[in-house]
């Protein structure tokens, strides 16, 4: 059990708040005008406290008083255990209310259509009061300049003044049609990519680093024969047989999933994984729509955990 635990455990919240008022007002007296009790009351429950703790908390004379080093430390995790409290019942009572109101959402096309289009109509069903906005860009943007909420990021982030919440991380899958496989064949291992055609991004280089092991470590570097900026219009060069792509298996899964894409390499993947986070600005962090809607999407991408 850790200390912060054993603290809640032996003493009681009024307990705790009592003695927070006996120091922040500096005497047993004005703790006990504030408390509605009569000094010997709070002395009791001060006496108390130490004898549950084991510990002296406060050194007393009739002149004054000051916290012993155990009672500084004491006071200030019980402010805090006190914070954290508040903080729940107010979490909770929020959780009561009926979330409503404007949420602009943001996100590569990609993850917009592949997973948050299929859930949006239970989401609206769960939270009729939320009117969502869903807007597409594959560049990262000024959330403020854009009148964005919540944008939604793939990889990782770069250092931000934003908040940012990890609702999960999805698996990086290389991919070709059977008609592909057929016409060039199976490559078996790692070396053989190079025979065949591989398609790749024009924007984000990082995204041409294959997550394969070989000889010279776990990323395999690829020069596309074919490139794209977005990651959909890959997908339907791979649907349409043009070559071999590597992307992220919540954008594909449903393609893996009735055979129009086919995993190749399985036992050379490095296990790489792109993070999920959300991002938005730290003053928003408590508004229940923004917080019904990462709880919602965290919960979808649970699929990708495994």
């Amino acid at each position: 059990m850790n200390t912060t635990r054993a603290l809640y455990v032996k003493a009681r919240s009024d307990e705790l708040q009592l003695f927070i008022a006996v120091i922040e007002s500096g005497s047993i007296s004005a703790a006990a005008e504030q408390a509605g009790q009569s000094p010997s009351a709070v002395s009791r429950t001060l006496a108390r406290l130490e004898t549950k703790l084991g510990t002296t908390l406060i050194n007393r004379t009739t002149r004054r008083m000051s916290l012993t080093e155990e009672g500084k430390y004491f006071f200030e995790r019980a402010k805090a255990i006190l914070q954290d409290m508040e903080a729940l019942e107010e979490h909770l009572a929020l959780r009561q209310q009926a979330p409503s109101g404007r949420l602009r959402i943001n996100a590569a096309s990609p993850f917009m259509l592949h997973a948050v289009v299929p859930h949006v109509a239970e989401f609206r069903q769960r939270y009729p009061d939320i009117l969502l906005e869903l807007n597409t860009n594959d560049l990262i943007i000024d959330l403020l300049e854009e009148s964005t909420d919540v944008a939604i990021r793939i990889g990782a982030l770069a250092d931000s003044t934003l908040h940012a919440r990890h609702l999960g991380s999805s698996p990086l899958n290389l991919l070709a049609s059977p008609a592909y496989l057929q016409r060039h064949g199976m490559p078996r291992c790692v070396e053989d990519l190079l025979s065949h055609t591989l398609l790749g991004f024009t924007r984000n280089e990082g995204l041409n680093q294959w997550p394969l092991r070989h000889s010279g470590g776990d990323r395999w570097p690829i020069n596309p024969a074919l490139g794209a900026s977005s990651g959909d219009t890959l997908r339907e060069l791979a649907l349409a047989g043009e070559g071999i792509v590597c992307l992220s298996h919540f954008m594909t899964h449903h393609d893996i999933r009735d055979g129009r894409l086919q995993v190749l390499l399985a036992d050379f993947n490095s296990g790489h994984r792109q993070p999920i986070h959300a991002v938005y600005y730290r003053n928003t962090q408590l508004a229940l729509r923004i917080q019904c809607f990462l709880d919602f999407m965290q919960d979808k991408l649970r699929i990708y955990a495994q």
